[in-house]
């Protein structure tokens, strides 16, 4: 023990050689610890980690780009099936409406050429409609069905409008009183508060004042003679 001691007193100056060196090892042996650490850390994370989902092939990329296109195409037949319905919708106002028929006679009047068109357009378009989507998913079926759609409705606005911008203008003073006439007892007919009587031979009127002059579709009558059904004769 003393020769240590005498040993540590006279080469006491080794500290600042050997000191630095101890020093470096042990903080050198800390931060090895430390990385083991983060590292084990890390294993850990990535061991928990869920899998990432193996990335699509090609097959599978075109099977859901062709499901898109799909979804896509049944979008836009929905849309023109919702168009075409409202333009039915508005046919149906007129079709429907004996007021608005005396009122507008061309739009129901087959000589005339806007109205031609209008009911060539109208069937073409009706003849096109799909039962079902499948229908319409062949190559230009949607294509042909939507210009259908769009022509219809341009030939209708068109006969509308020429039929409401000529009103009844086409007929003599004789003539319009007759429509006046058959308006009047048209409204009669379908007034609920008169009796089967009134209403059947107001019907009958109506119908002998429009002769000649205004020929009503066959969805007019049937519904008229449905709406008072019971009160007119066979």
């Amino acid at each position: 023990m003393d020769d240590i001691l005498s040993f540590a007193g006279d080469y006491w100056w080794l500290i600042f050689v050997i000191g630095p060196v101890v020093g470096g090892w042990v903080g050198g042996a800390a931060k090895y610890n430390e990385r083991r650490r983060r590292d084990r850390i890390e294993l850990e994370r990535v061991r928990r980690a869920p899998i990432a989902p193996v990335a699509a092939t090609a097959a599978q990329q075109r099977q859901a780009d062709a499901q898109a296109d799909l979804a896509d195409r049944d979008r836009q037949i929905d849309r023109i099936l919702v168009d075409h319905d409202e333009i039915d919708r508005r046919w149906l106002d007129f079709e429907l409406d004996v007021a608005k028929l005396i009122d507008y006679p061309l739009v129901t009047d087959m000589r005339e050429p806007l109205t031609q068109t209008f009911h060539r357009a109208k069937r073409v378009a009706d003849g096109l409609r799909p039962a079902e989507r499948g229908e319409l998913r062949a190559a230009g079926a949607l294509e042909r069905y939507r210009e259908a759609v769009r022509d219809y409705e341009v030939a209708f606005e068109a006969a509308v409008r020429e039929a409401k911008r000529r009103a009844q203008s086409g007929f003599s003073d004789a003539e319009r009183s007759r429509l006046e006439s058959a308006q009047r007892l048209m409204a009669l007919a379908e007034n609920e508060a008169s009796t089967p009587a009134e209403r059947q031979s107001a019907y009958k009127q109506a119908r002998r004042e429009l002769d000649g002059l205004i020929a009503l579709p066959d969805a007019t009558t049937q519904d008229i003679e449905r709406r008072i059904a019971g009160e007119i004769e066979a």
